[in-house]
């Protein structure tokens, strides 16, 4: 079965765990339950998953530190990661998709709305692939089918969203894309993020390429313009 269908739950409730299975088998999904961080890395290890939701807040290693460990893997690069947890507050949210996540949902959550969720990155990541090319621009490759930078024959790794947010700039060199475009585009209309976040991906990007091709139009957004 392709891993699309696949989703790996890790929270240390037995009720969440029982309740979210119920709900994205009935769509479904093959799903698989880990009780911590560490079964949760196993789990990803021996499944590879499309979808995994953590808990950020689990006995041994929490759900950030599984995402850490995870997203430094080839092979779970491009997976697409929920956070799920009782913590509400900013800070922690922005921690989490720092991190690399694609969506923080806070608990309680309604099953429909967390299945709703599920479906939409899944439907996100589908989209995306369906419109896939290659941007070549100088020196600089981008590989949107392979997730794959190369500058000058070496290969530059990125995290996803730094990925999804420099092919977003690179696919339209000079427009400047607004600052909502740019949440709208690559993290979704769903998710709430802060400027810091844009921020931030911004500025790693440009430290791995070590490359100045992003323009900040300061109180606009950004524009892509290799010299």
């Amino acid at each position: 079965m392709s891993n699309v269908k696949k989703i790996l739950i890790a929270d240390d409730e037995p009720d969440i765990l029982e309740i979210i299975q119920f709900n994205l088998q009935s769509e479904g999904y093959e799903v698989f339950t880990a009780k911590n961080g560490d079964e949760a890395i196993e789990a990803a290890k021996k499944y590879n998953p499309g979808l995994i939701i953590l808990d950020i807040m689990m006995p041994g290693k929490n759900g950030i530190e599984v995402c850490n460990i995870l997203r430094l893997q080839p092979v779970f690069k491009d997976t697409l990661i929920i956070f799920l947890s009782a913590l509400s507050d900013e800070s922690t949210e922005v921690r989490g998709l720092e991190t690399g996540a694609d969506d923080y949902l806070t608990k309680p959550i309604s099953p429909k709305i967390l299945v709703s969720k599920v479906n939409s990155l899944f439907r996100r990541v589908t989209s995306s692939k369906e419109s896939l090319g290659m941007i070549r621009i100088g020196d600089l490759v981008i590989d949107r089918e392979k997730y794959i930078i190369t500058y000058q024959g070496t290969d530059i790794i990125l995290a996803r969203k730094e990925f999804e947010l420099l092919a977003l700039l690179a696919s339209k060199p000079n427009k400047v894309f607004l600052r909502n475009e740019i949440l709208n585009q690559v993290w979704g209309t769903e998710v709430i993020v802060g400027d810091r976040t844009i921020d931030v991906h911004i500025r790693k990007i440009r430290q791995k390429l070590n490359l100045d091709c992003i323009t900040t139009v300061k109180g606009v957004g950004y524009k892509f313009d290799l010299q």
